[in-house]
């Protein structure tokens, strides 16, 4: 932002001021939550969803190649990533901003998870409902993700807010981190099917934090010229 500049010197007083001020922003609390918990139930399939994708059958898994899933999750996946969250910026940018699309894009980081619940179930056989499957799951990861990038410029505002921000993503990899940890304890204990079921009623916590927010009117849009 504009209000950056070098600094020859940063001292301690300086930096705890930085933490001070970060810990004393309106909604800090709401905030944090949301910014732990928005993505709570993605956490713990980006774990999983690999190894499901290449357990056997008999394991509750697809049984696929090391080369099939590169395929499915590193190309398919990646391009539906990709062009969600293109779509994203160009919604929020020139439709409206984040408050107009912040509840769509909660429904598009949460409901896709469900096709893992089906592919789980069903176990089907061959790459193309399983590429269609993981696709839209990441489409609507990237849609849903734009929302919560926008959320963290939009809390980080304010005269540090290079700073603000670097926490907030601080925080961000906490958010994945944490779940991550039992991610694996739960599937093994419950099994692929009950595990997706449990991560997809995660959800209602995406939901709950995105209730939360409070968000101006025109923020995210690009002005008209």
């Amino acid at each position: 932002p504009a209000s950056d500049h070098a600094r020859q010197q940063v001292s301690l007083a300086d930096t705890l001021q930085t933490f001070k001020q970060f810990f004393e922003k309106p909604q800090i609390v709401v905030a944090l939550l949301f910014i732990l918990l928005y993505r709570l139930p993605e956490a713990l399939l980006v774990k999983i969803c690999p190894l499901f994708l290449l357990d056997s059958p008999a394991h509750g898994g697809l049984g696929l190649s090391t080369g099939d899933v590169g395929l499915v999750q590193g190309t398919i996946g990646v391009i539906g990533l990709t062009l969600g969250g293109i779509l994203g910026g160009v919604l929020a940018a020139d439709c409206g901003g984040l408050k107009r699309w912040l509840w769509p894009m909660v429904l598009s980081i949460t409901l896709p998870d469900t096709v893992y619940i089906a592919l789980a179930y069903f176990q089907p056989e061959g790459l193309t409902l399983l590429s269609v499957a993981v696709f839209i799951e990441q489409f609507g990861y990237g849609l849903g993700f734009t929302a919560y990038m926008l959320y963290l410029m939009y809390f980080a505002r304010g005269p540090l807010s290079t700073a603000h921000y670097a926490f907030c993503t601080g925080f961000m990899a906490l958010g994945m981190m944490l779940p991550g940890m039992v991610a694996g304890y739960l599937q093994e204990a419950v099994g692929y099917l009950n595990f997706f079921i449990i991560a997809t009623l995660l959800c209602i916590l995406t939901f709950w934090v995105a209730s939360l927010v409070k968000i101006e009117d025109d923020f995210g849009e690009e002005p008209r010229r």
